[in-house]
């Protein structure tokens, strides 16, 4: 290559790189001028009175107690799929995945709704009353977002587990070694490195959740980071500097988390060989107790994190009265008809989280297939425009829209996108084009250059191979990326109640008003219609990728 072109070609790459600093660094930086301007980072008392510190030590202690939580329920959860005849039921992962493909915000309406007074357990078993303001606890909290998370946690162990022979376990079990001394002297040290990268994970997600701290949390007085921030953001009088300081303050947890998460991963992890573990019955007791004794653990996973929930949801969307509760002369089809209503606010808000999803999805895929193809060319400039394309993946949700929002409310008089749906489809593409790069990368990684090679070798031009070799080996991974960000725009929550322009609602802020606002059966309506296409799109994300 001539000195010409490789200047060339650094001009190009430093203006990709200017771009990605423009819209995905530069807010973040504006977040930390802000604190700045507003004396919070200067100033340790901004940091020290009452309410920020409660907010600090909730937030901290939350999430260390759903690490606790999450890990004793994953821990025997992913011993049973990977090392028991519970194995061989593919299925039971994708039932397991339900809790975390469901909006949080709707999982905890349905623990409320179970659990309120005079709510559906209750209704169902009337003794239940003496106990049922229990869950409206810390312990109530911990267990909903545990069983939220449970499954991220569960899948990192088990596919850890998988690696681990079963030749080191039966060598143990013949050498004498009980059931305890084999995972204590055996899966633990093998497992700690992928365990401490689960546990870090789940910690910053803990620390990054805002729709069931909002839910919930509001219900006993709970206030963490994220609703902190919120309540600075969009209640009068509103103080962006208090919000960017409890932002600059989150951030920089969650990436200094990411930096040992990284380090543990490159220094403290082990490379397990042996390929896929089977079942080889050294448990404890026989195959027939643990497979017993695991369908009802697994059963009572599933009916918590999953049945709850639902059929909370569910019943409540059908109970034409709730005086009347629960009965089959109060059930009816009204709400959902009424959803769907030409001109109603129910069908507006559809419609606008579908096309936020749509237009979100499609240019995040745009974006993240460019991006790769462009990177795969050397440059000094592909590491840092690689990480700018990652960071909305290392920051929580919450901070990246507000840094947007100052940002953009800044340059309001030279670009008045702000307060637009437009500004909308902008965050969602910033927040989400991570999941897009990172599926076109894998699928990417996966075609050989021997096919290149020979297309140059024919006389292919490079606009050629693109459009007739790395195109289509590559639409099933850019597809499965725009059903992912689809589904998860299609019912976001943080983004949405934060940058909506005035009587503008999606699916997500029509679900919270409604229930808030005591058209319970109405927002439950909705939000059965949202998990059900979150549901399908699982079930259909799976079998179109077994199908690659």
């Amino acid at each position: 290559m001539s000195t010409k072109q490789s200047k060339n070609n650094n001009l190009f790459y430093g203006i990709i790189s200017g771009v990605f600093f423009f819209f995905i660094v530069l807010p973040i930086l504006v977040i930390f001028k802000e604190a700045l301007d507003a004396g919070g980072l200067g100033d340790l008392s901004n940091f020290l009175n009452t309410n920020t510190l409660k907010s600090i030590r909730n937030s901290l202690s939350l999430g260390v107690l759903v690490v606790l939580a999450t890990t004793m329920l994953s821990a025997p959860l992913a011993y049973l799929l990977a090392k028991t005849p519970l194995s061989k039921y593919k299925w039971i992962d994708i039932v397991l995945l339900i809790p975390f493909m469901t909006p949080p915000y709707i999982a905890s309406m349905g623990w409320i709704l179970f659990f309120q007074k005079k709510g559906l357990l209750e209704q169902l078993v009337p003794i239940s009353a003496t106990f049922n303001s229990y869950f409206f606890s810390l312990g109530g909290l911990v267990l909903v977002m545990s069983l939220h998370l449970c499954p991220f946690m569960t899948t990192i162990l088990k596919n850890a587990l998988l690696n681990i022979g079963d030749n080191l376990e039966d060598s143990a079990a013949v050498a004498g070694a009980g059931f305890y001394q084999r995972i204590v002297k055996i899966y633990v040290p093998l497992l700690l490195g992928n365990y401490a990268i689960a546990a870090l994970l789940v910690f910053v997600k803990t620390l990054s959740e805002y729709g069931t701290p909002a839910t919930l949390g509001a219900r006993i007085g709970f206030e963490v980071f994220t609703t902190d921030i919120h309540r600075y953001a969009t209640m009068s009088p509103i103080d962006f500097g208090k919000a960017a300081t409890l932002s600059s303050a989150l951030v920089s947890i969650c990436l200094v988390m990411w930096l040992v998460q990284s380090y543990i991963t490159n220094k403290r992890s082990y490379n397990l060989v042996g390929g896929r573990s089977k079942a080889s019955g050294a448990v404890v007791g026989n195959k027939s107790s643990i497979v017993v004794v695991g369908w009802l653990y697994l059963g009572g996973i599933i009916f918590c994190g999953v049945g709850i929930p639902y059929f909370s949801v569910l019943a409540t969307s059908l109970i034409k009265l709730r005086g009347y509760g629960i009965a089959i002369d109060n059930f009816t089809f009204a709400h959902y008809q009424e959803l769907f209503v030409a001109g109603s606010a129910g069908l507006s808000a559809i419609v606008t989280s579908v096309f936020l999803a749509c237009s979100a999805a499609t240019i995040a895929s745009i974006l993240g297939f460019l991006t790769v193809i462009v990177l795969q060319k050397k440059s000094k400039f592909k590491k840092l425009i690689e990480s700018e394309v990652l960071l909305p993946e290392m920051i929580p949700n919450i901070v990246l829209v507000i840094g947007l929002m100052i940002l953009w409310n800044k340059l309001y008089s030279y670009w008045p996108i702000y307060n637009t749906l437009g500004f909308m489809v902008l965050v969602y593409t910033l927040m989400f084009l991570p999941y897009a790069y990172q599926y076109t990368y894998s699928g990417y990684m996966q075609l050989s250059n021997n096919l290149f090679e020979a297309a140059r070798m024919s006389g292919a031009s490079s606009l050629q191979i693109l459009q007739k070799i790395t195109l289509p080996l590559l639409l099933k991974s850019i597809m499965t990326g725009w059903m992912m960000i689809f589904i998860i725009v299609f019912r976001e929550l943080v983004a949405a109640s934060l940058i909506s322009p005035p009587n503008t609602l999606t699916v997500s802020t029509y679900i919270v008003s409604e229930f808030s606002q005591g058209s319970v059966s109405l927002g439950m309506s909705m939000a059965f219609i949202c998990v059900i296409i979150s549901t399908t799109v699982l079930l259909f994300l799976n079998r179109f990728q077994r199908k690659r």
